[in-house]
């Protein structure tokens, strides 16, 4: 089985034969909101389960309660982590210095303390391979990967660190009904409350 060609008239971008950089995903036009570059590759997200998006609302309100003066809490925001890569983290968390305007459409990766994903059945790869690695060689120090619990309802946070001189993650911690922890700073997020959502 072969595939189909493509018709002429099709307004697909046609890729440079390097991959696409960071300057052409802010000026390509007609792209699909939270369209992300990986490796020079354009990746377009499909639409959110449920799961994904009240999840995202507990971490976000969780993190927003705690998070200290000189840090904010970003949601879907591009993270520019070389010139062919900037993918979009579910949650950032910032120096506060980085926020420059409300007009901002990306950081940098040394900007993040933080970033956090959250898996959904299109991303698996991307999520809990990929993106882990691109982000710890990246220098952010904190990543959380976010998983549905074996019977669907809610979320496991599996809470990383970075190891500075293998520049690696290693798991701190893998937390089912409570988020309690004391670093990047003091976070206490009762993930039973999707819930109630």
């Amino acid at each position: 089985m072969t595939a189909e060609p493509v018709p002429a008239s099709s307004s697909w971008p046609v890729p440079p034969r390097q991959g696409y950089t960071v300057d052409d995903l802010f000026n390509l036009p007609g792209l699909p909101p939270h369209t992300e570059l990986i490796d020079g590759s354009l990746v377009f997200v499909s639409p959110q389960r449920d799961f994904h998006s009240l999840t995202m609302y507990l971490l976000e309100k969780g993190l927003r309660r705690t998070v200290p003066d000189e840090l904010r809490v970003k949601r879907e925001m591009t993270v520019v982590l070389s010139p062919r890569t900037a993918p979009e983290p579910d949650i950032s968390v910032v120096r506060a210095e980085a926020v420059t305007s409300r007009r901002q459409t990306r950081y940098q990766a040394s900007d993040l303390v933080l970033a956090v994903e959250v898996v959904s059945p299109d991303s698996e790869e991307r999520d809990r391979d990929t993106k882990p690695h691109k982000y710890a060689r990246a220098g952010i120090p904190h990543f959380w990967r976010v998983e549905m619990s074996g019977d669907g309802e809610r979320p496991v946070v599996y809470v990383y660190e970075l190891d500075q001189t293998t520049m690696v993650y290693a798991v701190t911690g893998i937390h089912h009904d409570q988020l309690k922890i004391s670093v990047p700073f003091d976070v206490d997020i009762d993930l039973t409350e999707i819930d109630h959502m």
